[in-house]
């Protein structure tokens, strides 16, 4: 059976709409999936001329006509074609799509979701309470057992895999963010993201928040009274699970084969090291949602937006986890 996948075009002022057009043109030939871009047409339809794409764009009319390539927008109205970077028009209808999106998953017409990227203060500007995408969706999904990954090859097919216990939180704040509860739960959906990935084993390596892990208690004991505990009841669980590691260690192991998958404490901590390894090729993967969705890892670009230079890696990188995700659950 043919499969679905949505892609919403995120904030049409960046390069979201760019890099979809570009990754739909390199990856379509690849299979028969079918696409239903969620954004606005004329902008998608201006691209795809302007950068001499051709592709197919049809104005979507139901899930059983012919093609491949179609375009749905749940705004009554287009947006005007000279909106300026961070526009508050852009930012609202980027959140509208994503929601769109969100509800086409979760009644099952989509077999996955990609989004474009959206900048979080352009939204937050345009009046929506925003933290980002991932937690967006959790919301909607009404889904309070959810973490972020990010994964990506370098260029010797070397796989990094990095899951988060907290996500977009103040340095000054992250220790008293990191609870029991959410360091069990990023050990459990990152053993649970190998299975779906179809990996043969499910190693995971457990970061700890302090340098050198803490040394003892000697530099924070956060190590010795939450992280370590969650170790071990995980390997009571019967997980292949190990630490709390230096951060500072921890990566380089992983990157040679040593672990699949490593949960670290916070955002750069995890982020720092795979885009350090992957900054054009890494995914942004929403574990524990009940649908499928992924990202390219980077931003809305708006310096080079519209100039055809952006680079679609990310997104080609994304459609083809959420395709492989999607078989695998097939």
């Amino acid at each position: 059976m043919t499969g679905w996948i949505g892609i919403t075009l995120g904030d049409i002022t960046g390069i979201g709409p760019e890099v979809t057009l570009k990754a739909l043109a390199a990856e379509g030939p690849a299979d028969d999936t079918r696409y239903l871009l969620i954004g606005d047409a004329g902008h998608a339809r201006r691209l795809n001329q302007q950068f001499g794409l051709n592709l197919p764009l049809q104005t979507f009319g139901g899930w059983n006509e012919p093609g491949r390539y179609f375009m749905v927008n749940p705004l009554t109205e287009s947006l005007p074609a000279d909106l300026v970077a961070g526009s508050p028009a852009a930012a609202r209808a980027a959140v509208t799509w994503l929601e769109e999106a969100a509800r086409l998953c979760l009644r099952d017409e989509l077999d996955a979701m990609v989004t474009a990227p959206v900048n979080k203060a352009s939204i937050v500007r345009a009046g929506h309470a925003f933290v980002g995408q991932t937690e967006f969706l959790s919301q909607l999904a009404g889904a309070d057992r959810t973490a972020m990954m990010l994964l990506g090859q370098d260029d010797r097919s070397r796989w990094l895999r990095v899951a988060l216990v907290t996500t977009h939180v103040p340095i000054k704040m992250v220790s008293q963010h990191i609870t029991r509860a959410k360091v069990d739960l990023a050990i459990d959906l990152a053993a649970q993201s190998c299975r779906d990935l179809g990996l043969p084993r499910a190693r995971v390596a457990v970061c700890g928040l302090n340098p050198h892990a803490g040394e003892g208690g000697q530099m924070g004991d956060e190590e010795q009274t939450i992280i370590g505990p969650a170790v071990l009841a995980a390997q009571r669980q019967q997980l292949e699970v190990v630490g709390p590691l230096s951060g500072d260690a921890v990566f380089h192991h992983a990157l040679r084969g040593d672990y699949d998958v490593v949960v670290a404490m916070y955002h750069d901590q995890g982020l720092a090291p795979l885009k350090a390894v992957a900054f054009d090729t890494g995914v942004n993967w929403t574990l524990g949602l009940p649908f499928i969705r992924t990202s390219p890892d980077h931003g809305t670009a708006y310096d080079i937006a519209g100039q055809g230079i952006a680079n679609p890696s990310s997104m080609i990188a994304a459609i083809r986890l959420a395709k492989q995700l999607q078989r695998n659950r097939s």
